[in-house]
């Protein structure tokens, strides 16, 4: 067993902060993630909070501020169950990192996104509780996580839109895969706000800020941003996911015998939609055959895929690429999304396989 109780094959980016993907073929062998193979995405120390003396705050613009144990929290507000997929929004930055070197950032392969289980209270519940007024506009999540890359060092805080708080499927989780949540993954209390970026998800959380503007934290103002375009200087402050999808087995690289091989991968829409359909191509993309697409575990789940290809002898490279329900594709060249902080890398995925 390796650090923080994962598989002893995770690659491992750093240890402190701890951030690890599992191996892309763990990926492809459940729907659900088991905990040892779920993704960790850490900006500072791990805090150890103590379940007993954790208190959850609710408070800035609402008529009855809360301040909550876990106890009365699981006792007070109705309990549900979600699958969600959650991704960092550097998943797939390798893919980037191909066109030009993006220095000081994590080189994410397609393991920076996992499914689980979770369980908790709706947050909509718990801001109607405290009766969150007219004029917030957004929501914030504090942790005591404090991350020495951000300028000032300061403890995680970002925020979401009103709606999106609101919204039925947001939850404050205590326990993931039927078990109380592992430490590396935010217990006693995350956030789960799925369709989102990893980073809207905010784990070990203590306070829940009712507010009229977005979080002027380090992690909302400055990062997970893109880089300011056309009229907006400030950039494009990161949110619902983009349609992505990934290769899983083979792995990149394997040596084949030539004939039928399995080839499986996963796909997310993001917020709102689904996968509407997933092709894979063995000839540089002039010719493409769709896969059979497995049914999500929940609204808020990837889809994974699979089919079976007939692999001619030499060096070759599988493509594929998805739609989602609106009609969207991705884009076909990773230069045309490249950004200097690698995020939401979403164009096709390409695995080389040597046939024999």
């Amino acid at each position: 067993m390796g650090m923080w109780g994962k598989r002893d094959d995770m690659v491992v980016h750093g240890r402190e902060p701890f951030n690890a993907e599992p191996p892309a073929a763990a990926l492809a062998g459940a729907a659900v993630t088991p905990v040892d193979a779920f993704y960790s995405r850490n900006h500072g120390p791990v805090p150890r909070l103590d379940p007993a003396g954790w208190r959850l705050t609710v408070d800035g613009l609402v008529a009855r501020p809360l301040r909550l144990t876990l106890d009365a929290l699981r006792s007070r507000f109705d309990a549900t169950e979600a699958t969600v997929t959650l991704q960092c929004a550097g998943n797939r930055r390798t893919d980037l990192t191909s066109v030009r070197a993006i220095p000081g950032e994590t080189p994410w392969g397609p393991g920076a996104l996992s499914t689980a289980r979770f369980r908790g209270a709706r947050l909509a519940d718990v801001l109607d509780r405290a009766g969150i007024a007219p004029d917030a506009a957004h929501v914030a999540f504090h942790a005591p996580d404090v991350s020495a890359s951000a300028d000032p060092p300061q403890p995680y805080e970002v925020s979401v839109p009103r709606d999106r708080a609101l919204a039925p499927d947001v939850l404050l989780a205590w326990a993931m895969n039927g078990a109380p949540l592992p430490p590396v993954h935010g217990a006693p209390l995350r956030v789960v706000v799925p369709g989102w970026i990893g980073a809207r998800s905010v784990k070990w959380l203590t306070r829940v800020t009712a507010r009229t503007t977005p979080s002027d934290g380090y992690f909302q103002a400055t990062a997970y941003r893109l880089p300011p375009a056309g009229g907006d200087p400030e950039g494009v402050a990161l949110g619902p996911l983009p349609l992505n999808c990934a290769v899983l087995t083979p792995a990149d690289g394997a040596v084949l015998p030539s004939g039928p091989a399995e080839v499986t991968g996963y796909a997310l829409a993001g917020e709102g939609r689904t996968v509407a359909r997933v092709e894979v191509s063995l000839d540089g993309g002039r010719a493409w055959s769709r896969v059979a697409l497995e049914e999500p575990a929940g609204p808020g789940a990837w889809q994974r895929w699979r089919t079976t290809l007939g692999l001619p002898a030499g060096d070759v490279h599988v493509l594929a690429r998805a739609w989602d329900s609106t009609g969207a594709g991705m884009p076909e060249s990773p230069a045309s999304v490249w950004n200097p902080k690698g995020y939401v890398t979403n164009s096709w995925p390409r695995v080389r396989l040597h046939v024999r």
